[in-house]
């Protein structure tokens, strides 16, 4: 076998088969194994909130008072879900619930003061979080990663 031969095959041996799937070069694998990395390192931070309940205090601190529905829409969350997180926060004191004055339909969720303490204590360590996170990339990887992940979302 020539040199040239063998370099051909080498070539060859690297190019993956257009028919092959491998699991672990699909993107939805390699983000679910990125976000459980990502929760892992949020719990150990964070171990008495989830990140659902995290993302809604954060945001209820960014918006001021909300109703629900519009709190699962900012933090893309659907209805029945976001009404889970907000009857375990407000359970724990977090947030409140009013009703709307003039659409009594409406809730309207709000941090108490114990949440709004929690959140502004949360928010250093969210940042340290993400920068956990993101460790394994240079800064200019990571702006970059960021980048694109935001246009998949």
């Amino acid at each position: 076998m020539s040199a040239e031969d063998i370099k051909l095959k080498l070539v060859e041996a690297e190019e993956p088969d257009e028919n092959d799937y491998r699991l672990q070069e699909q993107v939805g694998f390699i983000l679910r194994k990125a976000h459980q990395r990502h929760v892992s390192i949020f719990a150990a931070h964070i171990a008495d909130l989830t990140p659902p309940q995290f993302a809604a205090l954060a945001k209820l601190h960014d918006v001021g008072e909300t109703s629900q529905n519009q709190l699962g829409s900012l933090i893309a969350m659907d209805a029945a879900t976001v009404k889970g997180v907000i009857d375990r926060l407000k359970a724990r004191g977090l947030v409140e619930l009013s009703k709307h004055e003039v659409d009594k339909r409406r809730l309207l969720v709000n941090l108490t003061a114990e949440g709004r303490d929690a959140i502004e204590r949360l928010i250093p360590i969210a940042r340290d979080i993400t920068q956990e996170t993101l460790a394994p990339l240079s800064a200019k990887e990571a702006a970059i990663f960021m980048r694109l992940l935001a246009k998949l979302a």
